[in-house]
């Protein structure tokens, strides 16, 4: 099985071909195909290649594909016999990816 870790805004995803993934917000458009660059270690069969700290031949073709909020998180503080109780939550927004291809240049 093929697969590629990558950086995708700052977080180190393991990405499978033909699969989708939830990854933090991007700014591109729906159906916009997007080359990622920041390969760390490329795995095609049993070849391993190991970047440092990132592969110059390897990219990975993904494309977008919904735009959507995750389950709501909770926050709560709480000092003991103070009286003192916070509680915040929000909504992260994610965006669905679709892995299309690895591609290894010579």
């Amino acid at each position: 099985m093929n697969y590629a870790i990558v950086n995708i805004q700052g977080i180190q995803f393991k990405l499978f071909e033909n699969k989708y993934f939830y990854v933090p917000r991007l700014s591109e458009k729906l159906g916009d195909k997007i080359s990622l660059d920041k390969v760390f270690l490329f795995v095609r069969e049993k070849e391993i290649f190991l970047g440092n700290p990132f592969l110059n031949n390897v990219t990975v073709e993904i494309e977008v594909l919904e735009h959507l909020k995750g389950k709501k998180i909770v926050i709560f503080k709480k000092k003991r016999r103070k009286g003192y109780k916070v509680k915040k939550g929000f909504r992260p927004y994610f965006t669905k990816i679709k892995v299309i291809s690895f591609i290894k240049k010579i």
